[in-house]
């Protein structure tokens, strides 16, 4: 039998999602920062496009919350 679906926590996860993708774009800001000299062109390009696709995600996490709780009211 299939398990009733629980969203009680729904925003709560995409919260806390939201807040590691965050923590994510400021280690490798860092990272980019204190490893600027020593680091090709190649993997800072790559992890600024990561960084992009951070963002976007969390502009998603944030709809998505909204949604949430919008729903839960």
């Amino acid at each position: 039998m299939a398990k009733p679906d629980d969203r009680s926590d729904n925003a709560a996860k995409l919260q806390e999602m939201l807040q590691n993708t965050e923590e994510n774009i400021r280690e490798s800001e860092d990272y980019l920062a204190a490893h600027a000299g020593e680091i090709s062109e190649e993997e800072r390009a790559n992890i600024e496009a990561k960084n992009y696709r951070r963002a976007e995600s969390i502009q998603g996490f944030r709809s998505e919350i909204k949604d949430e709780v919008s729903h839960s009211e």
